[in-house]
């Protein structure tokens, strides 16, 4: 099994609702996947030198699952609030590092 992070994007056709974020997070912890995840609030970039890039406004929130592989993870979408409004959300594997 690999970790996977779903970054949700702002960028859906309607609100999502706290019932509808419950109901996806019991189905991800039932299914013993989830791995954690939030809500992302304000912040800053940093650099040591030159201009940081800009803080990515689009990115509101992250789930992190465990799948066998890239394809399995997207398999957990179904039922995302943000995925579900017609929003997007970026699948990335998280490497094991160390």
């Amino acid at each position: 099994m690999a970790d996977f992070i779903f970054l949700m994007h702002g960028d859906g056709a309607a609100e999502t609702q706290p019932a509808d974020w419950e109901a996806y997070i019991t189905g991800l912890s039932k299914a013993g996947v989830m791995k954690g995840g939030s809500a992302i609030g304000a912040g800053v970039t940093a650099r040591k030198s030159g201009a940081p890039a800009p803080v990515s406004a689009s990115v509101v929130g992250y789930i992190r699952v465990t799948a066998d592989d890239l394809t399995h993870a997207r398999t957990m979408l179904a039922g995302n609030p943000v995925y579900e409004a017609g929003g997007t959300v970026e699948v990335r594997e998280l490497p094991v590092t160390g």
